[in-house]
């Protein structure tokens, strides 16, 4: 092995691991030493690509390319870049190489079909899953995106039927025990463990789950992570609450919170949207009353009006709408790029009279505050936001009195249609399988509404129907 090897070895050893500086000083020394070696290239554009620097990695890539042409894996990344710079077409042509030069590429297969899911092309998208299945049968990650695009499309059949190859992926959680998967049983007597398998969000969406297995006659036991304890403890259904920490009670069955979704649907034929939790309260989650006191006191103090959202003393003149904005999710998550949104996006709700802007973005994405020209017309919550009672306690109670929250599909989201205030929740062109190809509404929470983008990566046409609709709302103020 030359030393040039040995040392974009240790970067890429040093990359995975997660150093990226001291991979890329690695890379760099390389490509000082020998501008010609086309490896070099291709590990700085995997690593810029990392960074999400997608011009750079595009050009690192035609930089080995031009040295190295026949060269599939530069190929499939120069096309992965495209992707993310929205170049749909370029990338196709990319991935058409790759392919060519080798017919049984995984990762090319794997990469075209999700350029065209999220240029919103989805046959053309499940074509090519679908082709790299032929070469590829037991591939997991393939499966799994089939399965999430067959729910998105509502083919309940064979999307979860292919979801639940997610299972197969290293790092699911389980608990430690010798109790079977609950797939559908009669669960009259029997107690079940349920808990969260993806992010905060989808714990709290599908913690309703437990309500629903009460109905069928079962004791349920939730074990979830300690931040979450404070807020899951309204959550109805639950018979028993427990931390990760905690040991586990003899139970019957196990299973999570998407795969009881999953499973009543095989035995009933539809999805458990958890209706009647909204049918004599606002959502099924909520915190204390003093809590939720705490924090219309704060609001009071803030506007002098002693009042409720939503509602002004004729004297005090129109009271003007409290609104809470939320646009950058986890950064980590794979759809981020498309999901999120910068915050200037949301200019135009700044200019609408009779609407006070509130942010509910605490931590990632909460530095563009400072860096906006909308700073000044964002009010920003105190730092011990969720600091003592748990997490989303005491932003539960601060929804609780905002007249509408304006987010993309963050975790915020999904708390707002819980504890039941009014949202308009942002999408992108393709949006997670739960909200569906299209609709205003969602049966997860009736008092959300849906704005959809409908060409990719445009934020514009959505943000302007969401003002105009909050421009009508403070006007009948």
């Amino acid at each position: 092995m030359s030393n040039h090897q040995l040392l974009l070895k240790q970067g890429w050893q040093q990359h995975q691991t997660g150093n990226l500086d001291q991979a890329q000083h690695k890379y760099q020394q390389v490509i000082a030493a020998d501008p010609q070696n086309p490896d070099a290239w291709v590990f700085m554009g995997i690593l810029q690509f990392d960074q999400r620097q997608f011009e750079s990695s595009t050009d690192s890539y035609r930089r080995a390319l031009k040295l190295k042409d026949h060269y599939p894996i530069a190929w499939n990344n120069l096309g992965n870049s495209l992707r993310m710079l929205g170049s749909v077409d370029e990338a196709e042509k990319c991935f058409i190489e790759a392919l060519s030069q080798q017919p049984n590429y995984l990762s090319a297969f794997k990469n075209r079909g999700t350029l065209w899911i999220w240029a919103g092309e989805i046959e053309k998208g499940l074509k090519w899953y679908q082709e790299g299945l032929k070469h590829h049968p037991d591939e997991v990650e393939l499966h799994r995106n089939l399965g999430v695009i067959h729910l998105l499309l509502g083919n309940y059949e064979i999307g979860w039927s292919e979801y639940r190859w997610r299972w197969k992926f290293p790092g699911m959680y389980r608990p430690e025990t010798d109790a079977p998967t609950w797939k559908g049983e009669p669960l009259e007597n029997r107690t079940i463990l349920i808990y969260p398998e993806q992010g905060l969000g989808d714990a709290i969406q599908f913690i309703r789950v437990a309500n629903e297995l009460t109905k069928q006659g079962a004791r349920v036991y939730v074990q979830i992570g300690n931040r979450l304890e404070a807020l899951f403890c309204s959550a109805p259904g639950i018979d028993q609450l427990l931390n990760r920490d905690q040991p586990l009670p003899r139970f019957d069955y196990h299973a999570s919170f998407i795969e009881v979704i999953d499973y009543l649907y095989q035995t009933t034929g539809e999805i458990a949207w958890g209706s009647d939790l909204f049918a004599n309260l606002p959502g099924y989650l909520r915190v204390s009353d003093a809590l939720v006191d705490y924090w219309r006191q704060w609001f009071t103090q803030r506007s002098g009006l002693a009042v409720p959202p939503a509602v002004a003393d004729a004297a005090a003149g129109r009271k003007r709408l409290r609104v809470g904005i939320n646009w950058q999710g986890n950064p980590d998550h794979h759809a981020d790029i498309y999901r999120s949104m910068p915050l200037e996006m949301l200019a135009p709700l700044a200019t609408i009279e009779n609407v006070e802007l509130f942010s509910l973005q605490f931590g990632f994405g909460s530095e563009q505050l400072t860096q906006s020209q909308l700073s000044h017309a964002i009010v920003q919550f105190p730092a011990h936001v969720d600091s003592d009672g748990g997490a989303f306690t005491d932003t539960a109670a601060i929804l609780s009195n905002l007249d509408v929250v304006v987010t993309t599909d963050t975790s915020v989201a999904h708390l707002a249609g819980a504890v039941g205030t009014k949202t308009h929740l942002l999408l992108g062109k393709v949006p997670d399988w739960r909200w569906l190809q299209s609709g205003s509404s969602t049966p997860w929470y009736p008092h959300m509404r849906l704005f959809r983008q409908s060409k990719l990566g445009a934020w514009d046409e959505p943000v302007a129907e969401v003002a105009s609709l909050l421009r009508e709302t403070a006007n009948a103020g």
